[in-house]
């Protein structure tokens, strides 16, 4: 399922037409967007929990010629099935 099936589901699920159901999908990943920017986190209870992890600064070697390099600090996002979601996919 890509961006264009989802807001196809959710225009079908509410009865909204697609533009709208475009703009909702749009504003709910700004919003999770925006606030794991923050630093914070967003728990949907019974779906899961994305969140930010730091990752340090670091060596790695380059596979093709073996040279270690430096590798910059970051944070990546990170997303933890809730037990709803978990139930869900295993048929439960």
């Amino acid at each position: 399922m890509n961006k264009g099936d989802l807001v196809a589901a959710v225009a079908d699920k509410t009865d909204i037409t697609k533009s709208q159901a475009a703009a909702a999908v749009d504003a709910v990943l700004d919003a999770i967007t925006a606030t794991l920017k923050k630093g914070e986190e967003v728990r949907l209870v019974g779906f899961g929990t994305f969140a930010v992890s730091k990752r340090p600064a670091g060596t790695a070697r380059n596979p093709r010629t073996g040279e270690t390099i430096k590798t910059a600090a970051s944070i990546a996002p990170k997303f933890k099935a809730g037990a709803g979601l978990k139930a869900a996919v295993n048929g439960k």
